[in-house]
């Protein structure tokens, strides 16, 4: 016995990540804003081949971020990008730092 035919609209796989629509719906903002924040390099997406937007779960944090940069200290969206980077290089040099922390004591306990 064959198995039934799968029709050509379906997918092979799912697609990771949530589309614009569900991640706007989560997030609690329009998908128009969602897409701004794309433009001014806020949010991190992939289009797919028609060009629709899909987000990666994570990326909710990011907006949560900057929303409470934009309401907490009223900055701007330019400031926000540039805060977002400041953040981000300082959560990278403080891993660094904890790395070679433990690798030196690692090394002086041996």
């Amino acid at each position: 016995m064959t198995s039934p035919a799968v029709p050509s609209r379906y997918p092979l796989a799912r697609r990771p990540g949530l589309h614009l629509d569900a991640f706007a719906t989560r997030s609690g903002l329009h998908p128009e804003t969602v897409r701004r924040f794309v433009a001014l390099g806020l949010l991190a997406c992939q289009p797919d081949a028609a060009g629709d937007l899909w987000f990666e779960p994570s990326a909710l944090l990011t907006v949560a971020r900057i929303q409470r940069l934009r309401t907490g200290l009223g900055l701007n969206y330019a400031a926000i990008g540039l805060v977002l980077d400041l953040l981000d290089r300082i959560d990278e040099l403080e891993t660094a730092a904890y790395g070679q922390r433990r690798t030196s004591v690692w090394t002086q306990t041996i």
